[in-house]
């Protein structure tokens, strides 16, 4: 309510205003747009919107494959094969046996399970950040920078980049060590392959070619070779399980390079038992021996660990894909889910089985007994073979796309610029043999368990930066984060987060060290010499955190860097006497959702030099805090004194906040004739209260009935006129004094949050598109968001004024489907109704002709009749019937509130008077009713 208190006089004229506002990026709703332009092919939109310039935004079908050049793989292909290989690699035929022997089926399981639950916290994060908009080209890359900022996300993304780089040496390195292991001559006598350092350079070179050819020829050969491949690998896989029901009674050969137990004189054996109880009794619990491939070293906890994990480090493989993927925001979710799990069982049947059928000698001392105790020897060698040979491929793809996407970003100046160059037919051509060059150089490496350690930590360093890009904007509650990923919490963000980093530096805390160290280096280096555009494209999560810590980060909070994807209601509630309107004082604080809410109030007066009296807005201050107390809100209070109510809110409004914490909400009560109702006073008001009566006088008088209002109609239209060209959201709120949260909160019959897209002034079949309409979904979705409005049920109405044209094109979609496709795109829960009676009897062409008199489009020279001015209240009273008959259990509605007529009209102030009394007349006998006119794009459909 916005009333004023006169200095001289009690009278006070409760007027309450409510209103919130986007705080958008650079241009209105271009953001996305613009990200799509500057990255070229590699981003391409899966939500395509553009704004015509009357302002309405128009919305094309989410992942549609037609409009997507370049997007060709499904779930399956790839998402699944790639994840499910990387997460097989080499533990699945050569490092089970070593974990089972050493840790037992007991510990085994329990460290599967830590792995998993880690893994599946992860991936929940993913699919929550890959579910919040649309998922371009870069994968996990993309996700982090798209959410932490350029700094952060360009320096894990360079981490990412080299972990990929590594993992697809490590896997070379693997493969050629089972060709070696297989087709190696032992006994000087039989032909086999030569062995030695240079040798073994020369096969992992090969290998490394081969995948580089490949990985030329495109994503659709990568993906088809990796289906052949899982197939290939789950046969292999299949016979080992089959050899584990049928086989028994084997001694198999410890090998010759095992010097612990192997002497010159008598071969060992190791005994392999099929099917037995006793075998499985003697497996169950831990027994820690050395580990015959690294010179005798000790074998613990944290090393079967470390070596468990490095081989199930594949999760984000689907991820890196999501340039290729024709939706990759369902294929990202389904897809590596379902590998997590298909790989969880696999190592799980497989570990049971290794215990129940192998003896532990046999297990810690030869690695590769899968071969011997098998029903076809080859099979096992094949399934090695092609493991590492598909987690090879996964990881230098992967590695190609996320130095495209460096490249692209410009993360490093034009230090990446040759690989935007050699891009053909959208495969990165140059990123791909860069990346190749690199494993070439890590193949000099030559030790194995130096680069797998490395692997693991870079690659658990890139989950931990997921899981805190999801914690932070959970934590910062953006009202714009809504993945329709629902199983994914500010919890299972947190436990990610520290089960990665802890588990990080069990791996090795020396190479965790230096990976964060390295990481933060890179973090400050992009800070000082990254462009510095980046930040206010894409948003940072930064901007959102300081807005909670606004008392130590207020100077480093910049306004050129808000985006429209961490906007947030930022209220101005203007009212005259809290007495009047506490229910309303609540529901804005509940509509702020952790946004900025200040409570203005202006006193009429002057203050000059020759009056000596205080201000007395100072004396009047700590009163107000007391209520903001008292009424339990988070909100701050601005109070000024001018000459006039209008004057004053301009003040107001202009200078409410602080640096880039201004409203962007203008929050008003309706001006009406009912008699108010004093909510700190009445029996039964839950805000009841003696504390603002002090020794019989009333602190915040407010207009009793009959007494004359401070505030003229011609006044209140201004002052919306105000609001609106000082680039404001503006909302009237009426009937609030009905509004009973209790009631709700119990009541089965309240049902409802109504919305209302249509300018009743003059309806058009757009109006439900433009940026007015979808700042009231904002709204609305906001409210349903808070526990006591989440059981309620968003209805959406749409009311079509005009027929579809006749020279439309047939196959051009109803507005119903678009509205359906835009609440999608949105991630808006709710309910679409069609009002067949909307247009029956109403003809909107007229009256649409005579309302436009009162609006900002009016015609200046046209003088308003007696007869219009009835036939128009006739017409309102059509339209609030209409929506009264809707309305029997709904808690609030929002609805749109059309221009004031312009200052230059004729008979301005005759229009100002009908503009109001129209408005009177649409909302009569309502429930609690917000008149909602916003300005900017508050919603956005991008990460």
């Amino acid at each position: 309510m916005i009333a004023a208190n006169n200095a001289r006089s009690t009278n006070n004229d409760p007027v309450e205003s409510s209103e919130s506002s986007p705080i958008t990026g650079p241009a209105n709703g271009g953001g996305s747009s613009r990200i799509m332009r500057q990255f070229g092919s590699l981003f391409q939109p899966s939500t395509a919107a553009r704004a015509d310039p009357a302002g309405y935004v128009e919305f094309g079908s989410i992942s549609d494959p037609e409009t997507q050049s370049g997007r060709t793989l499904g779930t399956f292909a790839g998402v699944f094969c790639p994840v499910a290989l990387s997460m097989f690699s080499a533990l699945v035929f050569i490092r089970v046996g070593f974990i089972v022997g050493n840790a037992g089926l007991y510990v085994t399981l329990l460290q599967f399970i830590i792995a998993y639950v880690i893994l599946l916290f992860t991936v929940s994060s993913v699919c929550a950040i890959s579910t919040n908009g649309a998922v371009e080209g870069g994968g996990v890359y993309f996700m982090i920078s798209r959410t932490l900022g350029p700094e952060f996300g360009g320096s894990i993304g360079t981490l990412f980049f080299l972990a990929n780089v590594v993992g697809c040496g490590l896997a070379i390195s693997g493969c050629a060590e089972g060709i070696i292991q297989n087709f190696h001559s032992t006994d000087g006598h039989t032909e086999g392959i030569p062995d030695g350092r240079w040798w073994r350079f020369l096969y992992c070179s090969s290998i490394n070619t081969l995948m580089l050819l490949v990985v030329l020829i495109g994503a659709e050969m990568f993906a088809k070779t990796s289906m052949m491949i899982l197939g290939v690998v789950v046969v292999c896989l299949l016979s080992t399980y089959i050899s584990f029901l049928s086989m028994s009674d084997i001694s198999v050969p410890i090998p010759e390079e095992n010097t612990l137990v192997q002497n010159a004189t008598n071969r060992v054996f190791g005994n392999y038992s099929g099917l037995s109880l006793t075998t499985l009794m003697e497996n169950l619990y831990a027994h820690y021996g050395r580990d015959y491939t690294s010179h005798g070293n000790e074998v613990n906890f944290a090393v079967v660990f470390g070596v468990l994990f490095s081989g199930v480090t594949g999760i984000m493989a689907g991820a890196n894909m999501s340039g290729e993927l024709r939706n990759p925001s369902r294929s990202i979710p389904v897809g590596t889910l379902s590998a997590v799990l298909f790989t969880f069982l696999c190592y799980i049947a497989l570990s049971v089985f290794m215990a129940a059928t192998t003896s532990t000698f046999l297990l810690q001392n030869n690695f590769l007994f899968l071969g011997p105790i098998n029903v076809w020897p080859t099979f096992v060698t094949i399934g090695i073979l092609t493991a590492t040979f598909s987690t090879g491929l996964s990881n230098l793809i992967g590695s190609s796309r996320v130095l495209e996407a460096l490249a692209k970003d410009k993360v490093f100046g034009s230090l990446l610029n040759f690989v935007i160059r050699g891009t053909y037919k959208n495969n990165p051509i140059t990123a791909v043999i860069a990346s190749w060059i690199l494993v070439e150089a890590i193949l000099l490496i030559g030790s194995l368990n130096t680069i797998a350690q490395i692997n693991s930590v870079l690659f658990m360093l890139a989950y931990l930066a997921t899981n805190l890009a999801c914690l932070g904007i959970e934590i910062t509650g953006a009202p714009n984060f809504r993945p329709t990923y629902k199983y994914f919490t500010w919890h299972t963000a947190f436990v990610g987060l520290v089960g990665t980093g802890v588990m990080m530096f069990v791996i090795n805390p020396i190479y965790a060290s230096s990976s964060v160290i390295l990481c933060l280096i890179l973090v400050i280096a992009l800070h000082l010499f990254s462009p510095a555009s980046q930040g206010a494209q894409w948003g940072s999560i930064s901007q959102a955190l300081m807005f909670h810590q606004v008392r130590k980060y207020l100077l480093m909070l910049d306004s050129r860097k808000d985006h429209v994807k961490f906007w947030r209601p930022q209220m101005l509630l203007l009212i005259s006497s809290p007495r009047s309107c506490c229910p309303l004082i609540h529901f804005v604080n509940d509509m702020k959702k952790g946004g900025l809410y200040v409570i203005g109030h202006v006193k009429l007066g002057e203050f000059s030099e020759n009056d000596s009296s205080n201000d007395p807005t100072i004396e009047e201050y700590t009163q107000w805090l007391s209520l903001i107390d008292h009424m339990k809100v988070k909100a701050f209070v601005e109070l000024t004194l001018a000459k006039t109510i209008r004057e004053g809110i301009q003040h107001l409004t202009r200078i409410s906040g602080m640096g880039a914490m201004k409203p962007n909400t203008i929050i008003l009560g309706f001006y009406d004739e009912e008699s108010s109702k004093d909510f700190l006073e009445h029996e039964h008001s839950p805000y009841k209260t003696e504390k603002f009566d002090s020794e019989g006088i009333k602190l915040f008088p407010y207009r009793g009935n009959g007494e004359q209002k401070s505030l003229l109609p011609t006044d209140y239209v201004q002052i919306i006129d105000d609001v609106l060209r000082m680039k404001k959201n503006i909302c009237l709120c009426r009937h609030f004094h009905r509004l009973d949260k209790q009631m709700i909160a119990k009541s089965n019959h309240i049902r409802y949050i109504d919305v209302w897209p249509v300018n009743i002034f003059e309806p058009k079949n757009e109006d439900p598109f433009n940026v007015v309409s979808q700042f009231m979904l904002q709204l609305a979705c906001i409210i349903n968001m808070l526990p006591v409005w989440k059981k309620l049920e968003l209805r959406v109405f749409l009311c079509e004024s005009e027929p579809p044209a006749e020279n439309s094109a047939p196959f051009e979609r109803p507005a119903e489907h678009r509205l359906s496709q835009l609440l999608k795109s949105l991630r808006i829960s709710s309910t679409i109704h069609k009002l067949p009676e909307w247009n029956k009897d109403i003809d909107f062409p007229k009256h649409r002709a005579i309302l436009k008199q009162f609006t900002s489009n009016s015609d200046s020279n046209k003088v308003m009749t007696e007869e219009s001015i009835n036939r128009s209240k006739l017409y309102m009273q059509r339209i609030n019937q209409i929506i009264r008959d809707k309305s029997n259990a709904t808690a609030v509605t929002f609805m749109y509130l059309p221009a004031p007529p312009k200052l230059s009209t004729i008979d301005y102030k005759e229009k100002c008077h009908h503009y109001l009394d129209l408005l009177t007349e649409l909302t009569y006998d309502l429930p609690p009713t917000i008149l909602v006119h916003g300005v900017n794009a508050v919603t956005s459909t991008t990460l």
